[in-house]
């Protein structure tokens, strides 16, 4: 479904990595390692397209991602590492407008089922400045329960500031999402108790 080849990036006037090339199937997870400073955030903006690479390709079942962008995001959750949340609004409010900024035509109730999944119902209508550093990371995953529908997830280090038993919902979603098709690409520093381990993709090995 996605795959890449030769990759090369530039930041700045510094080549960080070349010659990187990964294939991701349906049902398949894929972990970015690699030391801080690397490149695995860079990696990922070049897979969702928010950044060119400075040589070669990113596909997405076939097809050249800069050729086909709005069927390819049509098809893509990406989440940052930064919640992106504004403080003055609540959690329901943050995530019907991140939807509805994502293309995604939501009903409210079906919001406030993902932030109750997530373990917010007693956070639904408070400011967003309130929360703890985990509940904020929940609000943005709980984008995930709404997503089910975009085939390829993409994540940076979605379990920061994650509690264990949050860690371990994440990570049984993040596997069903694989058992039903779909395909997980993210970077973490944490071990999950994945249903299956992911592979890895060490993007230190094309350091440059």
């Amino acid at each position: 479904m996605l795959e890449a080849q030769d990759l090369a990036c530039l930041k700045g006037d510094r080549l960080l990595f070349r010659d990187l090339a990964f294939r991701l199937q349906a049902g398949e997870m894929l972990r970015i390692a690699g030391p801080n400073g690397v490149g695995k955030t860079s990696l990922l903006r070049l897979v969702t397209g928010l950044a060119l690479p400075e040589v070669g390709e990113v596909r997405w079942r076939g097809h050249c991602i800069r050729r086909e962008r709005e069927a390819f995001h049509g098809e893509l959750l990406y989440l940052g590492h930064a919640p992106a949340l504004n403080d003055l609004l609540s959690p329901l409010e943050n995530l019907r407008f991140a939807c509805a900024a994502g293309g995604d035509h939501v009903a409210e109730d079906d919001c406030v089922q993902a932030l109750v999944r997530i373990g917010l119902e007693n956070q639904l209508d408070l400011p967003a400045r309130v929360l703890s550093q985990g509940q904020r990371r929940r609000v943005g995953l709980a984008r995930l329960f709404l997503s089910a529908r975009r085939p390829l997830w993409v994540l940076d280090e979605p379990f920061t500031a994650l509690d264990v038993h949050a860690v371990a919902d994440l990570a049984a979603t993040l596997s069903a999402h694989c058992a039903d098709g779909g395909c997980v690409m993210m970077t973490t520093h944490q071990d999950a108790p994945f249903a299956r381990p992911p592979a890895v993709l060490d993007v230190g090995a094309f350091a440059c």
